[in-house]
């Protein structure tokens, strides 16, 4: 699997204690930006870049995405409206786990105002390792999430 990170000037050094995180865990990732710091980015585009990562993968290439944003509001918001993409904000690890569980999120959205690395870190990983229920109840509602 490979994870795929974005983030704007608020989330940009939690972005890249993130990624000293996973190359710490040996975990693929790609960093879709920003990469560098600059205070009049537009969250917009980092968003766009891991929602067009996460619709199209590359064949047997799975991946999830991680959004960091000041509230992570806007991430979301941008991420959420590709067909396919489940962008959901956590400040929790148990939050993570039961979005993946039950809306199969594969987009994490961090709120770097409110979350450091050491927050941050337990919530990846329970994002990350958390399988979606196979649960037809569940499988049906996020059918409906990609319908128009």
């Amino acid at each position: 699997m490979t994870i795929i990170l974005g983030a704007d000037h608020r989330g940009y050094e939690l972005k890249n204690q993130i990624i000293a995180w996973l190359q710490q865990e040996r975990l693929s990732y790609y960093d879709a930006g920003a990469t560098s710091y600059d205070a009049e980015d537009d969250y917009n585009d980092y968003a766009k870049n891991v929602a067009l990562s996460i619709q199209n993968p590359a064949p047997n290439m799975p991946r999830m995405g991680i959004l960091v944003c000041g509230s992570a509001q806007g991430v979301a918001m941008q991420a959420n409206r590709f067909r396919g993409v489940r962008a959901a904000i956590c400040d929790a690890a148990d939050q993570a786990a039961e979005t993946r569980s039950h809306n199969d999120a594969n987009i994490l959205c961090l709120p770097a105002d409110r979350v450091d690395i050491e927050r941050a870190i337990p919530i990846i990983q329970s994002f990350l390792e958390t399988r979606p229920l196979e649960e037809e109840k569940y499988q049906r509602r996020n059918q409906k999430l990609d319908e128009e």
